[in-house]
């Protein structure tokens, strides 16, 4: 079962991260690291697990599938207020009157609801629940990409779907992630969508990448890229100094959206 509104608390952020680290962790080691009893570690697991973020094994955890993402339901839950800060940072730095691409990702709708006090944008999605968000603004022309619809989250993908994108060069290209490798390769569940974002990265003047901080180190299987294919990445934390050389490296200039 997939929770949804979950709200993480510094010990269960810092449990999760543990384990990305790691690989895998016994209940006695977390509940000697965090200075709690074994029944608190085990009911952190449980909402853990339950929410998706962690999978349960015999006397501990590992991390989740890297074959199989979130449920839509459960990934617009977590994070919320981070997304927002990051969608509001990003939103600032698209002007009035571009053109820009957005893809799939609970994120990536927050940053078009962000946008809808813009004028003049022309935007082309493979998103419909963008689409259908951002017509409502009468100043905006919408273009959706062909292709087949995803249930779960609205999401348009395939051969269509990259043809469309292939026959426009914007201003912005604005793509989500799933997770980010220490050395700063960009990774996601499903093959379809990493070739919708590669065509969208290879048509955008500018790449701007919106994902908070627990993406990093996130386990998933298929490889879109080096994150030096993005000229931007608006986060809610600094990264870490092992990735900022990397990102440094990779000329990749990062935004952090602060608490307000």
């Amino acid at each position: 079962m997939m929770m949804t509104g979950l709200t993480l608390n510094r010990r269960q952020e810092e449990l999760v991260a543990w384990v990305r680290r790691e690989g895998f962790l016994t209940v006695e080691s977390l509940a000697g690291h965090f200075e709690v009893t074994p029944q608190t570690i085990r009911r952190d697991l449980g909402m853990l697990c339950d929410a998706g973020l962690l999978r349960r094994y015999h006397g501990g955890v590992s991390l989740p599938s890297s074959v199989e993402n979130l449920a839509y339901a459960a990934r617009q839950g977590l994070q919320q207020v981070e997304k927002q800060r990051i969608a509001g940072l990003l939103a600032e730095h698209i002007p009035d009157q571009a053109s820009l691409f957005i893809n799939l990702g609970t994120t990536n709708e927050d940053v078009a609801r962000a946008l809808m006090g813009h004028t003049g944008l022309r935007v082309i999605t493979n998103n419909l629940n963008v689409a259908i968000m951002m017509s409502d603004n009468p100043s905006f022309e919408v273009i959706v990409a062909g292709g087949v619809v995803r249930g779960r989250d609205h999401g348009v993908t395939g051969e269509a779907t990259i043809e469309l994108i292939r026959q426009f060069k914007v201003d912005f290209g604005i793509i989500g992630i799933s997770g980010i490798d220490m050395d700063g390769t960009l990774l996601d569940f499903d093959y379809q969508e990493v070739r919708v974002s590669q065509a969208i990265i290879e048509h955008s003047r500018q790449v701007y990448l919106a994902a908070d901080h627990s993406k990093l180190g996130r386990n998933a299987l298929v490889r879109l890229g080096p994150i030096s294919r993005v000229n931007a990445w608006f986060t809610d934390r600094q990264p870490s100094r092992e990735l900022r050389d990397v990102l440094a490296e990779a000329g990749t200039h990062v935004y952090v959206a602060a608490e307000r």
